[in-house]
């Protein structure tokens, strides 16, 4: 069946979106990325073992003995260039700029309280000191901040 010119431009400009979104979402979590390195040199913090644990819970998939953190950072840019979609979802709905950039970080800080702590991978925000608190919300406004630029700017 040949499609129509009206579903070629909604397909072109879903796929767009979904490109651009991806784009937008491995620079933002590269961001985010250099903001937790250079946290964690300040802090003596340890990287978190939560994305390679969620997909352990999840997908039951685990990392070969000595390869955890590889896994846990392979896990990590693929769920932060993932979320770059989402980006782009909100610029089909028509939502752009700050409206759209508070919404994707209300998104993923969102998710990411509510979603590790049901799998019991992470304490739920009640129990999170309010350092640990601002230093999370700080490192996920890093990476909307950046993501949203590189996608306004290749929009």
């Amino acid at each position: 069946m040949k499609s129509t010119s009206h579903e070629s431009t909604v397909l072109g400009e879903l796929g767009a979106a979904i490109g651009k979104g991806l784009i937008a979402g491995l620079a933002g979590t590269m961001a985010i990325t250099i903001s937790q390195m250079i946290e964690m040199k300040i802090t003596k913090r340890k990287a978190s073992n939560a994305p390679a644990n969620a997909v352990k819970k999840t997908l039951h998939i685990e990392a070969t003995p000595g390869n955890k953190e590889d896994f846990s950072n392979e896990v990590h840019w693929v769920y932060g260039t993932s979320w770059g979609v989402m980006r782009g979802l909100l610029s089909i709905a028509g939502i752009n700029g700050f409206a759209a950039t508070s919404l994707h970080l209300a998104s993923i800080w969102g998710t990411a309280a509510t979603i590790q702590p049901k799998l019991d991978i992470a304490p739920p925000l009640s129990e999170w000191a309010p350092k640990d608190i601002a230093i999370d919300i700080l490192h996920h406004t890093v990476y909307a901040v950046v993501a949203g630029l590189v996608f306004d700017a290749i929009d």
